[in-house]
């Protein structure tokens, strides 16, 4: 099953508080928001996937920890992106200049700004197309590098904000390009 959307509109009208609220009140869900306002609740993903965005992110966080160069985000974390959408990357990573320019109640709660790096892995209930529009809102808000991996068909799709996309067919590995210097994920 892929992710449920519910349009809330005209009925309710969340505040940026209240949406923050009801994912506290309910950390069991995974949810996000469109800037149109609609509530999209995630399914949970199988082992495998959690597995593979797990590795992710350490991978991400150990580059990081070297680099000392911003800050890296798992997949419970939110961006209040600049289109008012709230948004959940499996793994992102914020540069460090502009995540001190944050006030502290900024950081505690959904940080408005969109990272500058994210990547999205795709489940096998995910379905692609709304993974791509999601990677392309991404690049509208201001993100600057972006990976999109898909392993039921075996290729990630890179997303830059300066070129179109490019699709890599079984890539054994992926930079970080001048995002993340030095940074290369081991696909295999």
């Amino acid at each position: 099953m892929s992710a449920l959307t519910v349009n809330l509109d005209p009925i309710i009208h969340l505040t940026d508080e209240q949406f923050f609220q009801l994912c506290q009140v309910n950390r069991d869900l995974r949810f996000e928001r469109t800037a149109n306002g609609d509530l999209i609740i995630m399914t949970p993903t199988g082992g495998e996937s959690s597995n593979q965005n797990a590795e992710l992110t350490v991978d991400l966080g150990l580059w990081n920890r070297q680099a000392q160069m911003g800050v890296v985000f798992d997949s419970s974390g939110g961006f209040k992106l600049p289109n008012g959408a709230d948004r959940s990357p499996d793994a992102a990573w914020v540069a460090s200049h502009r995540w001190n320019a944050l006030t502290p109640d900024q950081r505690r709660k959904f940080p408005p700004l969109a990272p500058d790096f994210v990547i999205e892995l795709r489940s096998p209930s995910d379905d692609l197309k709304p993974l791509q529009a999601k990677m392309q809102e991404y690049l509208e808000n201001g993100v600057r590098l972006g990976w999109l991996i898909d392993p039921q068909n075996r290729s990630v799709e890179i997303y830059r904000s300066d070129r179109p996309v490019e699709v890599i067919a079984t890539p054994a590995r992926l930079s970080g390009e001048d995002v993340l210097p030095d940074f290369v994920l081991d696909i295999q």
